[in-house]
This record gives structure tokens, sequence and C-alpha cells, in this order.
């Protein structure tokens, strides 16, 4: 069950960010605006933020063998890529994605639940976001260099080729919990509400809402921007972006290892923050190539290195149970989705009206602060509890 779930999100990773690096190719190749472009990014993670409540509540009750099939279904639609003839049909392939996306985060927690210890959960989501993050970096990586092979239509249909394999493996090994009283359950609408009021997920997803929008925002145009404003290379520019997921490979791990060690979960969302916030700046504001890296590395780390942390403390509050869980990170994926949505839209549509990246990109990186917040109020009892 590990491997399913380290090959799917990898097959998220892969699929997130892949369209940012070619988004001046499908602007020339459609003859489309740049906040239209941004669509391609961010409505698939509007897709999966409207999904995200009303998916994990249908994983509750169909169980995550029917639920994952469906995911697996309409990821794999994005093979699909090559053979669209207009911006609508990409469009609609990426809102596809965007439903595969939600079902595979809300499954993940019943799945761990279900399957693992605490600490084994937490292990797993560690490897879970280093595969999340190694596909962001292969997919920003080498998008430019497949598109000049082939077409940049191609690469999305790679990029989207590992659903199909997903989907015939889980086809085969997927199943629900064999553990005792952890069959598929439907969860009530007063009972998501009472979920929602809980300080501990408030804070969750305000910490993991507000560093998206900054790093949305970020790795969908710093490619744009540095090609435009600091005289790179589309193939250079997707290098220098695609170290913010690199670097978040070690990020997760070391996120991953050390609360095996450290009790207090508020550490790892206070260095988060610390490093987010700087390094988002730096980003777009410092002019050498040098201390871009530097920034680029900072703001890596930040936005990687709390996500074990994140998804494995809802398994420490006493009261949770997988329909709960299902739910949480369903929650967590909705107020994510949004604010993956909105950021690049921002961005774009700020770009074409003042003519510079600079004041969208401003406006995203303050929310990127939210993980420091989170980390000083955390509830006590919840972070000093041991996994």
């Amino acid at each position: 069950m590990a491997a399913v779930l380290l090959l799917a999100h990898m097959m998220r990773g892969l699929n997130m960010f892949g369209v940012a690096p070619l988004l001046p190719l499908v602007i020339e190749d459609f003859e489309i605006s740049r906040a239209a472009a941004g669509l391609l990014v961010s409505l698939p993670m509007l897709v999966a933020a409207a999904f995200g409540i009303p998916g994990g509540m249908l994983v509750a009750g169909i169980g995550v063998r029917r639920a994952l099939i469906v995911g697996w279904a309409a990821t794999a639609l994005l093979t699909l890529s090559f053979l669209a003839p207009d911006f609508l049909t990409m469009l609609a392939l990426r809102l596809a994605f965007g439903i595969g996306f939600a079902l595979i985060v809300t499954t993940t927690g019943p799945v761990l639940m279900g399957w693992f210890s605490p600490r084994g959960a937490l292990v797993v989501n560690s490897f879970n976001t280093v595969f999340l993050s190694l596909g962001v970096t292969l997919s920003v990586v080498s998008a430019v260099p497949l598109a000049q092979l082939t077409d940049w239509k191609m690469a999305l249909t790679l990029f989207g080729a590992l659903g199909v394999l997903g989907g015939a493996i889980w086809l085969w090994v997927g199943r629900d919990s064999p553990a005792a009283g952890l069959a598929p359950a439907f969860i009530s609408l007063s009972r998501v509400a009472g979920v929602l009021r809980t300080r501990t997920v408030v804070l969750l997803i305000v910490a993991d809402a507000g560093i998206l929008v900054q790093y949305a925002a970020l790795t969908s145009w710093l490619p744009s921007f540095y090609s435009e404003q600091r005289g790179l290379s589309l193939s250079e520019a997707g290098f220098v972006t695609g170290i913010l997921p690199f670097v978040g490979i070690f990020a997760v791990l070391a996120g991953g290892a050390l609360p095996l060690r450290v009790g207090s979960a508020r550490t790892f969302f206070l260095v988060s923050g610390l490093f987010a916030g700087v390094g988002g700046l730096g980003t777009f504001l410092m002019t050498e190539l040098p201390l871009i890296y530097v920034s680029v590395a900072a703001l890596g780390v930040g936005s990687w290195f709390y996500i074990p942390t994140l998804l494995t403390l809802p398994l420490k509050i006493e009261w949770v149970s997988p329909e709960h869980l299902a739910v949480i990170y369903g929650s967590i994926m909705t107020f994510s989705g949004i604010a993956m949505f909105l950021s690049p839209i921002v961005v774009g549509a700020i770009r074409d009206a003042s003519g510079s990246f600079l004041p969208g990109f401003l406006v995203c990186a303050a929310p990127g602060w939210a993980v420091l917040l989170t980390g000083l109020l955390l509830p006590r009892e919840v972070v000093s509890r041991p996994m």
C-alpha cells in the first residue's frame, strides 16, 4: 500500500506544475492572455478545492478502493493531452486531473490510519511528500527539453502516462482497510462542521493554504519572470525554479526524520515559516544569480520541511477516526486548492495590467508567513503528545 501511495503522489507532482514552464509556448500556440494561461495551473487546484470536503465525505462512505479507482481514472485522462485541439479541451483535461488530485489526497489519511502505526504514518507521509516533490522537480526541469524534442502537448501526455500505470496497479492490489472498525461509513455535515471548528484543524488549514498562496504563485510565474526580467532562457529559468521542489526532497526527509527525536511540532512550523517568508521575498527581490539561488533554496526548505508534521499531526488528536481524517485531509485540500487557484491568476492579471510581476509577487508573499504563525499558536496538548 505504501508503494501505491508513493506512485500516486509522484503522479500529483508531475502534473501539478509541469505546464508552468511551458506557459509561453501555450500562450503562443493558443493565442491567449497570461491570465488565461494561468488557468491551466490554477483551475485544477480550484476543482480539487471544490471537491476536497465532498471528496472526503465520499471516501468515508465508499471506501478508499473505489475512491482511488475514480481518482486514477481522472488523472489518466491527461495522457490525451497530445490530442487537444484548443485551449478549452486542454483545460478540461486539467480539470479532470483536479478531481483525481482531490481523491488521492483525501484517501491518503484513511489509508495511513488503516495500515500504519502513527510512527509508520509519519515515515510514509514523509516519503509521499518526497515523491511529490520529486515529481514537481522532474516536471519543471524536464518540461521544456521534452517540448523541444517533441512538442509541449506531448510533454504533458508523458507526464500523465503515470496515471495509467498507477490505475492498473491499483485495480490489481487496491483494497479497503482490513482493520476492525475501519469499514466505510458516511459522515454527516454536522460532524464535518464540528471538525472544521477545531482549533488545531483550523491552524493546519491556515498554515498550508497560506504557504501555498506564495508557492503556487512563484512556481507558476518565476520561470517567466526570470526569462523576462533576469535575462535567463526558458530552460535556465525552469532549472532555477526546479530548485524549489528539489531542495524540498531533502527538507521533507529531514522533516520526517527529526520528529521521531524532537517532540514538539512547533519547531518544524517555526523553522519552515522563517525560511519560507525570507526566501520567498528573496526569489524576486534579489538581482544577483547566486543570491537568487540561495533564496530559491531557502523557499524550497520552508515550503516542504513542515509537511510531514502537518499531515501526521491530526493522527495525534484523540477523537479523530478514519472518517474524520478523510474530512481533515479534504478540508486542507479545499482551502489550499483555493489558494493555489487564486494566486497564479492574481499574479498573471497584475502582470497584464501593470507590466510587472513584482506587485503580484509581493501580494502573494505575505501569506507565506502563516506557517510561522501556526507554530506560535498550536495547542500545547497536541504538539507535546508523542507519536
